[in-house]
């Protein structure tokens, strides 16, 4: 193993995959480069609002908001050393403070207007400060 490498709990398989799948698509797709920074997340929330803009009911969008959440979760987990779990039939970030985070939830909530990975992110990263 080299420097750069990071052991994860079997946890994190699926929702690192997704994150990837994620940022592929939005590069080959949308033209969209996301780097796993706070800052990026910005455009995932826009890109989000533009999609429920469209229309489609979230039956139609659940692998895609699934992809941006967990993209959240893994710029989260970067940011604030946390590690992804998994219980309950779903996937959830746990920061070193011990607090769980749920952003695949959180990404559903901003399809239907009430939520912000981009806060759920700066909320997460200021706990863990603290």
């Amino acid at each position: 193993m080299n420097a750069t490498e990071v052991i994860r709990p079997e946890a994190a398989a699926r929702p690192v995959r997704w994150a990837a799948d994620v940022v592929t698509a939005m590069r080959e797709g949308a033209r969209l480069r996301l780097d796993y920074s706070a800052r990026s997340l910005w455009q995932v929330d826009r890109t989000i609002e533009e999609i429920r803009r469209q229309g489609a009911p979230l039956a139609a969008v659940e692998t895609a908001l699934r992809g941006f959440g967990a993209y959240a979760g893994e710029v989260l987990v970067r940011l604030t050393g946390g590690e992804w779990w998994t219980g309950d039939g779903g996937h959830r970030v746990r920061t070193p403070d011990g607090r769980v985070w749920d952003p695949v939830e959180e990404a559903r909530r901003c399809y239907r207007g009430d939520g912000s990975l981009r806060l759920l992110c700066r909320d997460a990263a200021r706990v863990a400060e603290n």
